[in-house]
């Protein structure tokens, strides 16, 4: 039995002013599963998943044609409520950018921006996502120190953490380990896995044994177009395109 879609992107093109970054992309993302874009750099994996939270908006010129449905529903329809969409679709950085803040005020700036007020919601909740985010117990006696003393594996689960705590139903990953040494990177994936018990996940990664470490489904795209999208395992075992085999070889990228 096929999971649920949770995000259906059809015919998908997308424009940095005259040029066009991706041609006709038509990619379901499942409910609760982990789905890895992969490919060579510049193939449109970032700008692809930019769009899933309407982050491609903030260039200028930008333009997007084809359908992007979240439950059904269009995200980029004009009375699409843009704000709300970015709660609902988290978003983890290949670099950690933590505020130069304390780590609590870090975790509690989405809720306040949200509108929630009550101190004792706010410090559950911080307090429950950096638990699901494996950090609390290294930071609990240091809630009040600054977030940029943390390690780069902390920042980055700390960024993750501070994405949960506004209960988004989605959460995009984009090269989350890059810049993360190896321990630091088995955590994240370790993470990752525990994760989609409760979320929707996408993952944009350059390393191969990644994707077929923590995904479920991958993609790859390249020069702009998707190639190949399968079940990882069958994708990595038995690909259908010979570009997929080739670059799953090393024969380039």
């Amino acid at each position: 039995m096929a999971p649920e879609t949770k995000i259906s992107a059809r015919d998908v093109d997308f424009y940095y002013g005259r040029t066009k970054a991706l041609k006709g992309i038509s990619l379901d993302i499942h409910s609760k599963q982990v789905t890895a874009l992969i490919g060579p750099s510049g193939c449109g994996k970032s700008t692809f998943i930019r769009l899933l939270n309407r982050m491609n908006d903030l260039i200028p010129g930008s333009k997007v044609q084809g359908s992007i449905l979240m439950d059904g529903l269009d995200i980029n329809h004009p009375k699409t409520d843009v704000v709300e969409l970015r709660r609902r679709v988290g978003m983890v950085f290949q670099k950690p950018n933590p505020f130069p803040k304390s780590i609590y005020d870090n975790m509690a700036y989405g809720l306040v921006i949200g509108g929630i007020r009550d101190r004792d919601i706010i410090e559950q909740r911080v307090v429950t996502s950096l638990k699901k985010a494996a950090l609390y117990d290294d930071v609990k006696d240091r809630l009040h120190d600054s977030a940029l003393m943390l390690s780069g594996g902390q920042q980055q689960r700390l960024c993750i953490a501070r994405c949960l705590v506004v209960e988004p139903e989605v959460i995009l990953f984009d090269e989350p380990c890059a810049s993360l040494d190896p321990i630091s990177t088995r955590k994240i994936e370790e993470l990752i896995l525990e994760l989609k018990q409760d979320y929707t996940i996408a993952i944009v990664t350059h390393n191969m044994q990644q994707a077929a470490r923590v995904s479920d489904y991958t993609a790859f795209m390249y020069l702009g177009e998707l190639v190949e999208y399968d079940r990882t395992e069958r994708m990595f075992t038995v690909p259908k395109e010979r570009m997929t085999e080739e670059y799953l070889s090393g024969k380039f990228g």
